[in-house]
């Protein structure tokens, strides 16, 4: 009898319905929920270190304030980044003091899952470093022992991910496509909005960039320079007709962010290959039972 189709599951900043997202309590959680793979945000340090995080600045997910790349990772060490969730840490995913991750502490986390695991790792921009992001990224990874042929470091498979075409473009230049997801994201006033807050931007000028950066995409994610293609969901209800198109022909589609069983279970009906979810326990369970 054959199984049915069943999409992978990255679990988005780790299990972060459960716990702080970019916590290690949240991505021990997200392998103990069996997720397929996680996604990450990074950041650089003022010292040029890898932090998990998706703001540009504190004081969302911290005790802290200002930017991430104003401060040293020994400084970002005395925050802290889980306690605003108001969820207990059980005591087998460390302390409060132990939840910020650098990148190299995810790969020792995701090393030790005992089986194959996926990392969609975000770069997030603008960033006031610039494409010296990717570079370091890069330069962490291959100090490690990640194959770029492969896209492979032990058992972890990893690809890239970015909402900046040039971001994509640069590391086209060592990363296989199949291996480099363009992020494309739904433009509407509620999006603009959202991300005017989160990254002190007027709404206007917000709305410019994400317009000439999903121009871009599109263009990188048909032309084959992007191998997967990283739409909203809000994005796949407005362009259904050319989200089947690219799964036809033969491009992966990665939704983000799928927690709805409605949502969920229109993927799998439209064959979308894998959805990143807060929640992949209760969208395991779901996709397993349907």
């Amino acid at each position: 009898m054959t199984r049915p189709y069943r999409p992978r599951i990255f679990a988005h900043r780790g299990s972060s319905a459960r716990f702080a997202e970019h916590t290690r309590a949240a991505y021990l959680q997200a392998l103990a929920d069996g997720a397929d793979g996680v996604e990450c945000d990074v950041h650089l340090t003022k010292d040029e270190r890898i932090v998990l995080l998706h703001d540009p600045t504190l004081e969302r997910t911290s005790n802290g304030t200002g930017p991430v790349a104003a401060k040293t990772l020994a400084e970002l060490r005395d925050l802290d980044f889980a306690s605003w969730k108001g969820t207990e840490i059980p005591a087998e995913y460390g302390t409060v003091e132990e939840q910020l991750l650098t990148l190299e502490e995810l790969m020792e986390i995701l090393a030790s899952a005992g089986r194959p695991v996926r990392l969609a790792l975000e770069l997030k921009h603008p960033s006031p470093f610039g494409l010296r992001l990717e570079e370091r990224v890069l330069e962490c990874l291959m100090g490690l022992g990640w194959d770029p042929e492969t896209s492979t470091l032990g058992n972890v498979t990893i690809s890239f991910m970015s909402f900046d075409p040039d971001s994509v473009q640069h590391l086209a230049e060592t990363v296989p496509e199949e291996h480099l997801c363009m992020l494309i994201q739904q433009v509407d006033s509620a999006s603009l909005q959202e991300i005017a807050d989160v990254e002190g931007i007027r709404a206007q000028a917000v709305s410019r960039i994400l317009r000439r950066a999903a121009s871009l995409g599109e263009r990188l994610i048909t032309t084959g320079r992007a191998g997967v293609a990283g739409p909203g969901v809000d994005y796949v209800l407005a362009h259904e007709p050319r989200v089947s198109r690219w799964i036809q022909g033969g491009i992966t589609l990665r939704v983000w962010t799928v927690d709805h069983p409605g949502h969920v279970a229109l993927m799998r009906q439209l064959g979308v290959q894998e959805i990143t979810t807060n929640m992949p326990a209760e969208v395991r369970q779901q996709l397993l039972a349907s």
